[in-house]
């Protein structure tokens, strides 16, 4: 558990079929309620998944606007301690680039990285349909948690990116989903590249976000 984190370098190394395929089938165990498994997921490599990051990128680089919002990411309206420690995610991150708050032009290019998947040489896609309530998306999460797990057992990292939800008409384009699925997130799978480490993002004192109750 404390081994996985948002892998943002990975190598080229092809990531065996087999091995996604145990991945998957294990997490497909997930808790979820009412046993409904309400996950939707498509995995992309190779050609397909080139095709998508060439599109995605094509994009993103003409600053083409992002699709109408399924969904909101985050509150428009973000307050402490949510803000502070989202802020101290940024600093941390560009700040260990050497990329100042100030240089747009520097924080578009690291952006763009998104839409390569970081060099990652595999790619998950996961939706849930429209209908669903907020319980079967939490159910959601705990799948997708478990897949990341799954693969740090394997070896592998990953990277989860909601990101993809704001292009998710040109993901649709390669993808073909049926309709009444929403997008919820994309996952970078593959190698970490080690050559460049990054930073940990810390974590929150057990004080702040659990309170114990006691006789």
């Amino acid at each position: 558990m404390t081994s996985r984190r948002a892998v943002r370098r990975f190598t080229d190394r092809e990531v065996p079929r087999e091995v996604l395929e145990r991945v998957l089938s294990a997490a497909a165990w997930a808790p979820s309620g009412s046993n409904m498994q309400p996950w939707n997921t498509y995995v992309l490599t190779g050609s397909r998944l080139a095709e998508l990051k060439k599109r995605a990128i094509e994009r993103a680089a003409s600053s083409d606007p992002s699709d109408e919002r399924q969904f909101e990411i985050y509150p428009p309206a973000l307050k402490s301690p949510y803000i502070d420690r989202r802020l101290a995610f940024g600093r941390s991150r560009y700040g260990a680039l050497g990329i100042l708050r100030e240089d747009t032009a520097a924080r578009r290019k690291v952006a763009l990285a998104n839409w390569d998947c970081f060099g990652a040489p595999a790619a998950l896609f996961c939706y849930i349909d429209r209908d669903m309530c907020r319980p079967q998306w939490a159910d959601v999460g705990m799948y997708l948690q478990t897949i990341m797990l799954l693969l740090r057992a394997e070896g592998l990292h990953s990277c989860p990116q909601v990101a993809w939800s704001m292009y998710h008409r040109t993901v649709a384009e390669v993808l073909s989903p049926p309709p009444g699925l929403v997008l919820f997130c994309g996952m970078s799978i593959g190698y970490e590249d080690t050559t460049v480490p990054e930073p940990r993002t810390g974590r929150a004192p057990l004080s702040e976000t659990v309170t114990f109750i006691e006789d």
